[in-house]
């Protein structure tokens, strides 16, 4: 069998691995030179034409984190942002090719850049748009829907277990994350409270992303389901979470259920506690 290797070295329409090894890093590190190989049409190095790919390069990367995070452009600025999505870039870079999915990390990122420790609040509003965009892109699948738990028997009700719906998530915040995502990504009018901390639900019952604000306790109940609890178990936690008598058992799986955050199920194989 051939070394592909060495055929890469000895075909002089390609550079040697050498000249792939450095080049990936110089492309994000403007302080590394331009790596040895690489030449223009002349054969001489061309380190103007390499600098225009590299620029090229990491605008791309720096538009496709602005396209997920519109909320955190419009708090920070444009300027602003590019500049800090630009040490994102080179700090982190993509770790696949599919660029929907680059800036997963764009939160911890805003946690640990000093320049911004003051403002506590982007991370999670970042979290946010990052479910927003997981929500958009997950899996479809019929939703749960209020007469499918009627026809579970009364008896069994108590300890039926749930499945999550692909596209559901959530945020559990001690920022207003819901109203500060409402009026920098979709235009609301309300006011904002940066003393107020929201927990946030994400949902796609069909084709549209959803986003709701969360009463009392019913993040703790969806935690609960999340991690295979029953409906009890999973409520006696989100009792115990809150005030006495804040959370709202009958109305927190009402909304959860209106919103979509549970995969429908067949009765007769409905998921139950333990098993």
């Amino acid at each position: 069998m051939p070394d592909w290797r060495n055929a890469v070295r000895s075909d002089p329409g390609r550079p040697d691995c050498s000249v792939l090894a450095a080049f990936a890093p110089a492309l994000l590190d403007s302080a590394l030179e331009v790596p040895q190989g690489v030449v223009g049409p002349d054969g001489q190095p061309a380190p103007k034409r390499f600098n225009v790919y590299r620029n090229n390069v990491v605008v791309s990367l720096v538009e496709a984190v602005m396209d997920s995070y519109p909320a955190i452009v419009k708090l920070l600025g444009e300027d602003y942002f590019k500049a800090a999505a630009r040490l994102f870039v080179t700090q982190q870079p993509p770790q696949s090719p599919v660029l929907i999915w680059y800036g997963a990390d764009f939160a911890g990122f805003l946690e640990n850049f000093p320049p911004l420790e003051a403002y506590g609040y982007l991370p999670d509003v970042a979290r946010l748009e990052w479910a927003w965009l997981e929500a958009y892109h997950a899996a479809d699948a019929k939703i749960l829907k209020p007469e499918h738990l009627a026809a579970v028997p009364e008896d069994q009700l108590a300890d039926l277990t749930v499945t999550l719906h692909p596209a559901c998530r959530w945020i559990r915040s001690d920022w207003p994350v819901f109203s500060l995502l409402s009026v920098n990504r979709f235009d609301g009018d309300e006011g904002v409270d940066l003393n107020e901390g929201q927990d946030v639900l994400v949902t796609r019952p069909d084709l549209d992303v959803e986003v709701r604000l969360m009463r009392p306790g019913c993040a703790v109940l969806l935690e609960g389901l999340a991690e295979g609890l029953s409906l009890v178990q999973a409520a006696e936690r989100a009792a115990g979470s809150v005030p006495e008598h804040a959370f709202q058992f009958d109305k927190c799986l009402a909304d959860l259920l209106t919103a979509g955050a549970f995969a429908e199920f067949d009765v007769l194989s409905r998921p139950e506690a333990g098993k």
